[in-house]
């Protein structure tokens, strides 16, 4: 009897599979999209309802003829290529070039366990044409943007740009906060705090109290002389307790984690890149050695938008908590938690596939980097099925005269689900109110009872001005693209890394800061293409893409609707629209011609140049304040690191800002050049180890036949050639480590 043959995406898939299904069946994998549209053409005919002309990757054909070899006696051939568009996209296009459809079955696999495996294979599926063509329609969306847009800003921006249709509009994220922040005006306030106690017992302990109200207002201290006078009118007053409200506060747990809460709180607390996330978590997904157990997968599938999980791991996981924690734990029924509107719901939420294997269980199994991710993603899943937190929560007004203060303490009573996990929580910040947005859930207030006088021990009046909003970090945009329906879990990770590889914007202490070709290149698409640029549109067109797939709309008659408006916005912006200088104005004067200074980009980053160059050749370095303020002169001396010395030549390293974030450079740079990366390890800088490359034994240099290694350069994981320096040979890679090719610059939009 022939062999039934499965067609995963990746070797690593492959293998952990192949082991849960036997002899039966040969199990073999794909790398990843082996077709597409051509990458030296638009690849599209509009004029015949948008036709795409697909090709072989190339590179891929190899795979292509040995997927057509194996399925020629197979019986039955499972296409399990993952459970989302892109996967479908994968599966349509193998069984449409190898003519299986009399064959070929579908085959989602949520987790890859022995359980879920079978589970899955006993329940195929036939392949979905509405998920295909909902791919297919963002796929030949994206080119027709890509390729129409990207000539015109060559010709009115600078040669070699491109643009994207869900990236642009990150990027206008990015530039309206920059211009937010230059335009912020600081407030004064102030605010006016007690320092009281009781005054009848002596060993009472002092706690502060805020002015809340003044002469029966709502309290509002706009100026020192404001201040003062309040100060003033407290003079000699007693301060007596009045009312006291006691009451008992739950905290729900947060639910599982979707992908871009993951992204979040992953850079939050590992401090990953949304894209070293998605990598991990693919790992975790695909399969981990587990000793004498073999490969077996850690983590349902990445990328969700739902917060759903099967009744069986709810079932685990209480039976875990309760064995673990204890039955006070564990709640009388399920926790369940809201599905927003836009979900797709395909998935189950990011959890463990068995939720009774602790993270320290799997360490000496796992990389650091797998140890903290699945740690976050067991933790949030154990938590998300515990009883909430309970505080006793005291609030005490405290009258002076004609002033209220208010004095508010949080006790907890039961942790509840923060014995497993607390939510993450960005780099403390300050609103605009002034007021910390942190919750302090453990202050506690002495025992009070109505009408006992307090002794003021000090009246601290403090100064405060508003601080604008803050740039984005990565999680914070994702979490802004999400709220907003921009782009969908998959796309997250790829919209973060083109901005920055693109020249758009680059992360300064972890904050994205548009650079002046992103300045630029942003006010043309504004202009020049309104709808592509406009948030409520591209969530709109997201939408779209979702009711292709649930088939509400034809994906034919969709582009039609798209590409009436935008070909019109196209001729518009080629004839219409003035081109853009690659510079950002400043209000900073020149000190040689009196001119004002603007920022241009240069060889080594961006500078303060003067506006009448050629005329006047004035440049200065500059820096930035938190507040985006410029700060005019040289970037601040490198941070010498004494207990670290250069491995070459014994000098001290220093710490050194480059585009990609900070890195170790030795103080005798550029006699002698050694950078290294590093890490903070319990406040200690500690020195990277370069990792072994990995060694990708299934494919073969094109050129000499020797194995290729995945390497890591400014743009990513790549293939190289094991044999280099003597041959050069290199292949790219997708986010999933599978080959692709190489694409022009018009295409990568």
């Amino acid at each position: 009897m022939a062999k039934s043959l499965v067609i995963v995406e990746s070797p690593s898939k492959a293998r952990t599979i192949k082991k849960y299904l036997g002899r039966d069946f040969r199990v073999e994998a794909s790398s990843g999209h082996l077709v597409d549209l051509p990458s030296s053409s638009l690849g599209v005919d509009i004029k015949n309802d948008f036709k795409p002309k697909y090709t072989v990757i190339k590179g891929k054909t190899k795979y292509l003829e040995n997927l057509k070899k194996a399925s020629r006696d197979a019986e039955k051939v499972y296409l399990a290529s993952d459970p989302d568009r892109e996967g479908e996209a994968i599966a349509w296009h193998i069984a449409n070039r190898l003519d299986l459809w009399d064959k070929v079955h579908r085959v989602l696999i949520h987790e890859i366990t022995e359980a879920g495996v079978r589970d899955s294979m006993n329940r195929p599926l036939e392949i979905n044409t509405d998920r295909f063509e909902s791919q297919q329609a963002r796929r030949i969306l994206d080119r027709i943007v890509g390729y129409k847009v990207s000539p015109v800003l060559w010709k009115k921006v600078r040669k070699g740009l491109s643009a994207g249709r869900v990236q642009s509009v990150a990027l206008r994220f990015v530039v309206d906060r920059e211009r937010e922040i230059k335009n912020f005006k600081p407030r004064e306030y102030w605010t006016l705090d007690a320092l009281v106690k009781r005054s009848a017992d002596p060993d009472a302990d002092a706690f502060t109290a805020s002015l809340n109200m003044f002469r029966g207002k709502k309290a509002k201290i706009e100026n020192a002389q404001q201040s003062e006078d309040i100060v003033s009118a407290l003079s000699g007053k007693d301060f007596v307790v009045g009312e006291i409200e006691k009451k008992e506060r739950k905290r729900k747990p947060l639910p599982p984690f979707i992908t871009s809460t993951l992204q979040q709180d992953s850079s939050k607390k590992n401090r990953f890149s949304v894209k070293k996330t998605m990598l991990v978590a693919q790992g975790l997904y695909e399969g981990i050695e587990l000793g004498s157990e073999g490969p077996v997968g850690l983590i349902t599938y990445m990328r969700t938008d739902s917060v759903r999980a099967s009744d069986n791991a709810v079932a685990e996981a209480r039976d875990f908590i309760s064995k673990n924690y204890g039955g006070g734990y564990v709640p009388k029924r399920p926790n369940t938690f809201k599905v927003k509107k836009s979900a797709q719901d395909a998935h189950e939420c990011i959890r463990p596939t068995f939720p009774s294997r602790r993270p320290e269980d799997l360490k000496k199994f796992l990389t650091e980097d797998q140890y903290k991710l699945y740690s976050l993603i067991w933790k949030r899943f154990i938590a998300s099925q515990m009883t909430p937190a309970v505080y006793d929560q005291t609030r005490v007004d405290i009258t002076a005269g004609e002033a209220v203060f208010r004095a508010t303490g949080n006790v907890m009573k039961f942790p509840g689900f923060t014995a497993a996990y607390e939510e993450a929580t960005e780099k403390e910040e300050t609103s605009n109110t002034g007021k910390n947005s942190k919750r302090d859930e453990n202050k506690r207030l002495p025992e009070l009872s109505k009408k006992d006088v307090l002794s003021l021990l000090k009246l601290d009046p403090k100064q405060h001005f508003t601080q604008p909003p803050p740039r984005y970090s990565e999680s914070s945009l994702v979490k802004e693209l999400e709220e907003k329906g921009i782009g969908r879990p998959s796309t997250y990770a790829s919209i973060l890394s083109t901005i920055q590889d693109r020249g758009y914007a680059e992360r300064q202490k972890g904050r994205f800061v548009p650079t002046s070709l992103g300045f630029s290149v942003n006010d043309f698409l504004v202009e020049g293409f309104p709808g592509i640029m406009n948030e409520e549109f591209t969530a709109r067109m997201e939408s779209d893409l979702d009711r292709v797939e649930e088939g509400e709309v034809h994906w034919v008659e969709l582009l039609r609707g798209f590409y009436d408006g935008f070909s019109k916005s196209v001729t518009r912006a080629e004839e219409e629209i003035e081109g853009r200088k690659l510079e950002i104005p400043t209000d900073i004067e020149c000190d040689k011609c009196g001119a004002s200074m603007v920022i241009r980009e240069g060889r080594y980053g961006q500078f303060l140049s003067c506006s009448a160059y050629p005329e006047c050749k004035s440049a200065k370095d500059f820096t930035r304040a938190e507040d985006g303020e410029i700060i005019v002169g040289k970037k601040t001396d490198p941070e010498i690191c004494d207990d670290i010395e250069c491995d070459k030549c014994g000098a001290p390293m220093v710490i050194k800002e480059g585009r990609y974030g900070q890195f170790l450079s030795c103080s005798k740079y550029p006699d002698c050049k050694n950078p290294k990366e590093f890490t903070r390890q319990d406040g200690k800088i500690v020195i990277k180890q370069k990792e072994a490359p990995e060694v990708r034994e299934d494919i073969k240099c094109e050129k000499c036949g020797k194995p290729m290694v995945v390497r890591r350069s400014r743009r990513g994981r790549f293939l190289g050639c094991s044999g280099y320096p003597k041959c050069k040979s290199t292949l790219n890679l997708d986010k999933d480590g599978n080959v692709v090719r190489k694409a022009t610059k018009a295409e990568e939009a």
